[in-house]
């Protein structure tokens, strides 16, 4: 196999990796609710969101092809050791904000690092700013917003029609008779809210390692310009993304499922059917927008329009800090990759080699303070388990802050 090979399959395999982590990454965002309200048990919601990640990536690719030919300028003189650099930033970032608990944005770790190595490379005009500005940046700023509206909206008028159902409120010590009362049908249309937004998740981030390494392809000549992700591109990035969703992201659901707010099993099936109406339509029309996002501003609506309930001021700061810090984070850890990949096959190798060792690094430093299935259902959501959420969530903004 000769030099361009190599590097090409290395491209693809850094892909993939990013691929399975944004899976265990973004699990949180289609389950955390449902776990938290008792409607799925842990190992049941992961094993139903995987299989509807791997079926929402054959929905569409309109949100691939925004990644392969909109936000990067293919005629730019964009080659494969910059989509490896910028594949590196963004599997760097995914790590350390799950070990952190924190409900970061894989989609904006992606594209920052894309837009950071694509600028080290071959400067501004490799990136196509309207398109960052009107697919990425924008939405990026609504789809928080109209989740929550829509989603304080329902939960209000949801009341209204059918009698207040007080939150937990964050300790857990209120709410839970109203959670049983909530009864069956709340938590079946939980369940089918959860699954909807797992097909949505499949739908939106799959396709972005789709882009990705259809982008590869293209830069490498072994496809035309403009081309759509290959048959085999979708059924390996949906296989791996579910592969990712099934390992489970049990930290991010701790944080999501009950260090934001606590919310019953009506507001929680409110908030995951509002966040599956925006992802559903911006990945119709191709916006590349965070599931992350859109799941957590829809579940900040539904607690907020709760009777008692409150959101965690530490753990909505340390998210803020996160999403600010993403795009930067990422393009600059990949414009200091690029340093290294265009030096020529040695420095391909050596960068897969210390991803490689970073992925096990953050991997043996999370079996220190391990997350097991017990920690995130709701037997388990004290006042301990939530301190300790929104502690780790809290480190994130001095961590970040001093990053």
């Amino acid at each position: 196999m000769d030099s361009s090979t190599t590097l090409i399959a290395i491209t693809i395999a850094v892909a993939l990796l990013f691929d399975f982590t944004n899976g265990f990454h973004d699990t949180a965002n289609a389950v955390a609710t449902a776990i938290a309200t008792g409607a799925l048990r842990p190992k049941v919601a992961v094993a139903m969101s995987a299989v509807c990640n791997l079926a929402g990536a054959f929905v569409s690719v309109a949100v691939a092809k925004t990644i392969s030919g909109g936000i990067i300028d293919e005629r730019a003189g964009i080659r494969p050791p910059v989509i490896l650099a910028a594949l590196a930033g963004a599997v760097l970032w995914n790590l350390a904000t799950w070990l952190l608990g924190i409900p970061s944005s894989s989609s904006h770790a992606l594209v920052g690092g894309l837009i950071g190595a694509t600028v080290a490379s071959v400067g501004l005009q490799g990136v196509n700013g309207m398109a960052v500005v009107g697919k990425i940046l924008v939405p990026a700023v609504l789809s928080p917003l109209i989740g929550g509206v829509v989603a304080y909206a329902a939960t209000r008028a949801a009341g209204r029609l059918s009698g207040p159902e007080r939150g937990a409120g964050r300790d857990g010590r209120a709410g839970r008779g109203t959670e049983r009362a909530g009864g069956s049908r709340a938590r079946a249309g939980q369940v089918l809210a959860a699954a909807l937004v797992s097909l949505a998740h499949g739908t939106g981030d799959g396709q972005k390692t789709m882009g990705v390494i259809t982008l590869t392809l293209v830069t490498a000549g072994s496809l035309p310009a403009g081309s759509a992700p290959p048959l085999w591109v979708i059924v390996t990035a949906g296989l791996t993304m579910a592969l990712g969703t099934y390992t489970g992201g049990r930290r991010i659901i701790r944080t999501l499922g009950t260090g934001l707010t606590r919310l019953g099993p009506r507001q929680g099936c409110v908030a995951q059917t509002s966040a599956a109406a925006v992802l559903l339509t911006t990945s119709h029309l191709g916006f590349a927008v965070s599931t992350t996002h859109a799941v957590t501003g829809s579940v900040a609506g539904a607690g907020l329009a709760t009777p008692g309930g409150d959101l965690s001021r530490t753990t909505v700061r340390a998210m803020l800090v996160s999403w600010v810090l993403t795009l930067p984070a990422a393009g600059l850890v990949a414009a200091l990759a690029v340093l290294l990949t265009e030096q020529g096959a040695w420095g391909q190798d050596a960068t897969a080699a210390l991803l490689l060792c970073a992925t096990l690094a953050f991997w043996a430093r999370s079996r220190r303070t391990a997350v097991t299935a017990r920690s995130v259902a709701p037997a388990a959501a004290t006042a301990a388990d939530t301190a300790a959420a929104t502690s780790a969530a809290g480190s994130t903004a001095a961590a970040t802050a001093t990053a």
